[in-house]
Order: C-alpha cells, then sequence, then structure tokens
C-alpha cells in the first residue's frame, strides 16, 4: 500500500471502496474507525499527504496541480473495484479535481461523489487569504474555524509541528483557479452543517451545476459535523443502497 493510502481494515472480498479525504490540517487517521459502520463488503481508504500523520517529516505539497499529480498514479492501482469519494472542506476540492484526473486520464469515475462542508470549486473566494500571514495571525484566523482545539493553539510545540501542513492545505484552497469542463458523469450528494458559520448552504447547493444528478442531506453541526458519532451512520444508509 502506498505511503498516501491509508486502509485500517481491509476487506477480504470488498465489493466497494469508499475512498475519504480529510480537511485542511487533517490526517487520513481522523477515518481510522469509519469501517467499523459499514457492512463487511466496503473497504473504507483514507488519502495521507505529506506533512501530517506518519508522513510528517516529508515536504508539504502547497498547490493542487501537483497534489493531483502525484496522487492520482499512486491511488489508480487501488481503484481495482467500484469506488465513492468522500471529501470534507477542502477534501471535497481534491476529490473532485482528482475526478476530473481520472476521467481525462484513464475513464474512470467513481459511483458517486458526496462533497461535504465544502463550497462548489467555481465559486470566487469571499474571504481574505490567510496562508502567508505571520504565524500569531495565522493561529487567530484557525481560531475561526473551529477545527483546532483552543488547547492545541496555545501548545506552541504542537502547533510548530502542525503549522506546516495547515499553511499548505490554506495554500493549495487559496491559490485554486477554477478551470471550466465537462460536468462529472457521476451523482454529487451534498452535506451541509445547519450551523455552519464558515461554508453556506446556498455554497454546497452550487456543486449542482457540477454533475446532472445532486441531492442535498443537512446535518445538525457545525463545520466539522463529520466528528458527530452518527455521521458515519448516515453514510452507511446511502452506502448500503449501492451495494
Amino acid at each position: 500500500m502506498s505511503s498516501w493510502i491509508i486502509c485500517p481494515q481491509p476487506r477480504l472480498h470488498p465489493k466497494i471502496k469508499l475512498i475519504c479525504f480529510a480537511y485542511a490540517g487533517g490526517s487520513g487517521w481522523i477515518f481510522r474507525n469509519w469501517a467499523e459502520h459499514f457492512p463487511e463488503t466496503v473497504e473504507v481508504y483514507a488519502i495521507e499527504l505529506p506533512g501530517r500523520g506518519r508522513r510528517i517529516s516529508e515536504p508539504v505539497l502547497i498547490e493542487i496541480n501537483s497534489l493531483i499529480q502525484t496522487l492520482g498514479p499512486k491511488l489508480l492501482p487501488n481503484l481495482n473495484t467500484p469506488f465513492v469519494f468522500f471529501g470534507h472542506s477542502l477534501g471535497a476540492l481534491v476529490a473532485f479535481e482528482l475526478c476530473r484526473w481520472l476521467k481525462y486520464m484513464t475513464q474512470l469515475t467513481p459511483v458517486q461523489m458526496w462533497v461535504s462542508a465544502a463550497r462548489a470549486p467555481h465559486l470566487p473566494a469571499e474571504t481574505p487569504p490567510i496562508h502567508n500571514l505571520p504565524e500569531p495571525a495565522f493561529i487567530d484566523e484557525l481560531q475561526r474555524y473551529q477545527g483546532t482545539p483552543a488547547s492545541a493553539l496555545k501548545n506552541r510545540e504542537l502547533m510548530t509541528l502542525m503549522i506546516p501542513a495547515l499553511r499548505a492545505d490554506f495554500s493549495i484552497l487559496e491559490t485554486y483557479q477554477y478551470q471550466p469542463g465537462l460536468k462529472l458523469s457521476c451523482p454529487i450528494v451534498g452535506f451541509w452543517g445547519q450551523q455552519d458559520t464558515i461554508v453556506s448552504k446556498n455554497e454546497v447547493l452550487a456543486w449542482q451545476i457540477h454533475t446532472d444528478s445532486f441531492s442535498l442531506k443537512e446535518i445538525h453541526g457545525n463545520h466539522f459535523f463529520m466528528h458527530q458519532p452518527m455521521f458515519p451512520q448516515q453514510l452507511r444508509q446511502k452506502m448500503v443502497k449501492l451495494l
């Protein structure tokens, strides 16, 4: 298995794979328990970008094209069964561009793509970039996203380890330039947190222009509702329908 891919609970005879992409600064290990929520025929993969988790010592990637051009060939050998992409926030953008790469290079496409707490990729940025801010100001901005515990933000040693990956991921997000193209050939399911102050419902609904089949599921919670214990159970219900 490539260092780019984590598979905490391999299945003997998977019928479908759920491939997960984390939010900015997140490690693939945030999905380590998800396989427990799915049938034995579903194998869960998580993408581990350099600069975090077990790849903490590796140089980070700071723009989307180099990320996709490197990740695509690493993932391709594992797409030997039907698969679903799940991406949360930044992870949805990575999943979207990877879908485009796969379609162009191989004609492969996911059975579905699930985009969670993510603005549609064609929408222009509405907030100033933060990835190049001085460290104190950058940490202040991270508080607004509510994804890093206050105790972690105050821990200088921990933040020294986390900040390179966080800056890199925000650079990927903030330097991204959408290029118009064909619609995806897979259905897209959007998930939106009803208390999300970072991404609006309309920004998630805007994904519908990228497919001929779109649906929206509202979730009780803020921008990081994916950490709620019941959220993987809701994904299970959708996955079972695909088996």
